[in-house]
Parts: structure tokens; C-alpha cells; sequence
């Protein structure tokens, strides 16, 4: 199993203060944007409290903030994608989920002093950060804010029940199928194509958000494509029967035709 050291917080601010700092600008963005992005616009003549919202913009690699720093603020992604992970005492990387455009990041900082997990942005992208005297401030004063901030935790409780599902598959090939379904829909849902879908993480991203090794999951790719389900061009999948794949997924073992591909359809081993 991959490993990779785990960082120690200090030294990786030192190392990479751009990450953290550099990239950072404060302005005055426009609320009724962030409500947007959260679902609930504000309706026609009410007026935002003026709240100063803070910008931050990361590169591809970028950290957002790091497992153990101080949490100072709550985080509503504007563009791009990012993957949130916890590092364990060996070293390993455990993907906890991804986040992309409308989703809220950081919401750890509301349960103590300190991140419990690291986000990296997977893609240039950016954030609205809202220091916690403000979220707390605004959650108060404005009744959208709050509903908006339900519902991105209300959609971040439902991605861990799809979580749960795919996990619940024994078979690695069904675990990957409801992986792509589910990021379908997500996709559908931010109005971009269902059926087209490039993956901005790696297959050891993925592999460790399902809890199989990634050399399983590049064998997974190679049977689905087997079974004419999906087209695989690198990190572009385009799906190529919904319905088969839907019924694929469905189930919890591989069925037997897909078996007979010889892509090791075993039970997933971590």
C-alpha cells in the first residue's frame, strides 16, 4: 500500500507560504454570489448585511489549509475541486470525499481549534473563506445564509450515505460503478454533462476513497470498458450505456459474465 509522510504543519507553512498566504486577497465580494452558489438567493429588495468575504485562490496542488492547523475559518467553494483527506499514523492517505463548486470545506472548525483533515485544491480553483465571528454573525442575521449553509450540509450528509453504499458493494467493479454514477449525477446536477466525465483525481485518489488498492481500480476501468459500459481515454470516462451501468451497479458482486473478462474481479482488499 502507498504511503506518503506525514506533514508536519509548521514546517509545510515555512516551506510553502504561498499556498497558505501568498495567493490570499481580501475584498469585498458580492453576498448574494456566495448565496448563490449555496442555493438560496436573496430574494428582490431585501438588502445584505455588509459582510466582508475573503477570496482565496490556490493553484492545482494547492493547500487550502492542513490537517492539525488552527481553524480559523469555513470555506464555500466558488470554482474548481478540491479533495479533503486525513493522513494516518503510518503515513497513509485516507481519502474522506471531494468537494467541488457550492460545497461548503473546513466545517470540521465548528467541533474544535484544529482541522481534522487537509484539502488540496485537485485544479486551479478558489474559495469564499468566512472567518467563524462572521459565519456565526451571519447564520444569525441572515435566515438565507443559514438555509443555505443546511443545505450544502444536508448534501455533504448524502454524499457520505452514497459513501456508505458503494462500500457496501463486495465487488471492486460495482464499487467503481456507483463511484460513477454518483459523480454523474453531480455532474448533471451543476448542469454539466452526465455522460462525459473527467476524473481530476487519480486512481489512488479514487482507490483509497473506496477502500481498494489503485492497481483494483485500474483493473475495474479495464472491465467495465470490457463490458462496453464505459470508454476510457486516461482520466477522461465517457459512459457509454447509462442504463447497463446502472443496472451494474445495482448489484453488490460482479455478475458472472463480467467474470469471465478475467480483469480480477475479486473481493476489494484494502
Amino acid at each position: 500500500m502507498h504511503t506518503v509522510p506525514v506533514p508536519d504543519v509548521q514546517s509545510c507553512i515555512a516551506a510553502h507560504p504561498t499556498r497558505l498566504a501568498g495567493i490570499e486577497r481580501s475584498e469585498h465580494a458580492a453576498l448574494h454570489e456566495m448565496l448563490d452558489l449555496l442555493g438560496v438567493p436573496i430574494g428582490e429588495g431585501q438588502q445584505p448585511p455588509d459582510t466582508p468575504l475573503t477570496v482565496r485562490r490556490l493553484r492545482a496542488g494547492g493547500s487550502l489549509f492542513f490537517e492539525g492547523a488552527p481553524a480559523t475559518s469555513i470555506y464555500v467553494v466558488r470554482a474548481g475541486t478540491f479533495k479533503a483527506f486525513h493522513t494516518a499514523q503510518d503515513g497513509y492517505e485516507q481519502v474522506i470525499g471531494f468537494a467541488r463548486r457550492g460545497d461548503l470545506l473546513g466545517c470540521d472548525a465548528l467541533s474544535g481549534d484544529c482541522h481534522l483533515m487537509a484539502a488540496v485544491a485537485l485544479e486551479d480553483a478558489s474559495v469564499y473563506a468566512i472567518a467563524l465571528p462572521d459565519f456565526y454573525a451571519l447564520a444569525q442575521s441572515l435566515p438565507a445564509f443559514y438555509r443555505g449553509v443546511m443545505r450544502a450540509v444536508g448534501s455533504a450528509m448524502h454524499d457520505l450515505t452514497q459513501l456508505a453504499d458503494m462500500m457496501a458493494a463486495v465487488a471492486a467493479e460495482v464499487r467503481l460503478a456507483r463511484f460513477l454514477m454518483h459523480l454523474s449525477q453531480r455532474m448533471a446536477t451543476s448542469g454539466q454533462s452526465a455522460r462525459s466525465l473527467r476524473l481530476l483525481m487519480t486512481r489512488r485518489d479514487i482507490g483509497s476513497y473506496l477502500g481498494v488498492a489503485h492497481e483494483t481500480i485500474s483493473r475495474s476501468f479495464a472491465a467495465l470498458a470490457a463490458l462496453r459500459l464505459v470508454k476510457v481515454e486516461q482520466r477522461r470516462v465517457e459512459i457509454l450505456d447509462f442504463g447497463a451501468l446502472q443496472r451494474f451497479a445495482q448489484g453488490t458482486r460482479a455478475p458472472a459474465k463480467a467474470r469471465t473478462h478475467g480483469f480480477g474481479l475479486e473481493a476489494c482488499a484494502a
